[in-house]
């Protein structure tokens, strides 16, 4: 009969240092409160699940199945990225493959915001793309994991061609590998030591130029 005040007591001052120590936490920032809300930067990326494939591992008793994710991340002004991952659950697999994109993202010039610079080609594998810009109003011409990589992207206006494979995984390869070979004429011209009007009037210009040179 005599545990009961002690049990009493204990749980009382269990109580009293639970409270403290929760108000200790709070106060130094090391408690267990509301989960950080998300920063700027990522609350407007935009990410798409490409494929997701179910992978099965052949052990001692039996079979053991995983998810493997391919996700596309972008912030629809240029920046975009790819990341895999692979778990035993899909949403696991899918977290894991958007972290893995927004760490791998690169920057692509766009012109005027909605196309690309020039035409490119890029190869992963045995696939081959080919980019080509377009005039406004073209839209997305392009199908599958390509397509979800100018979107996430930004572009508006876009042809793509994917040859020789159907895999998404070096579909999306060949098309980062065209995308970086993209260059602005600004950087071009930082490159060169040049202004920017001078190169662009020096590629427009040369067929008024010849021809004026002609008549003479």
């Amino acid at each position: 009969m005599a545990r009961t005040p002690m049990g009493d007591r204990g749980g009382e001052r269990g109580g009293e240092r639970s409270d403290r120590g929760r108000g200790r936490g709070d106060r130094d920032g090391r408690g267990r409160g509301p989960a950080e809300p998300q920063s700027r930067e990522e609350a407007e990326l935009v990410d798409k699940l490409v494929h997701i494939n179910r992978v099965a591992k052949v052990v001692k008793g039996g079979r053991r199945f995983a998810f493997a994710a391919l996700v596309v991340v972008g912030d629809a002004k240029g920046r975009v990225g790819f990341g895999s991952g692979k778990a035993r659950e899909v949403p696991e697999a899918i977290r894991k493959a958007t972290e893995q994109a927004k760490r791998n993202m690169v920057r692509i010039a766009l012109r005027e915001g909605r196309t690309l610079h020039h035409d490119a080609n890029g190869h992963f594998g045995a696939g081959r793309v080919v980019l080509r810009a377009a005039p406004a109003g073209t839209g997305i011409i392009a199908g599958g994991p390509m397509r979800a990589v100018f979107e996430t992207m930004g572009v508006q206006d876009v042809v793509a061609k994917c040859i020789g494979t159907s895999n998404p995984h070096n579909m999306i390869k060949a098309t980062f590998d065209a995308l970086k070979g993209i260059a602005s004429p600004r950087s071009i011209a930082a490159k060169r030591g040049k202004k920017v009007g001078e190169i662009v009037a020096r590629r427009d210009g040369a067929p008024a130029a010849a021809a004026a040179a002609g008549k003479e």
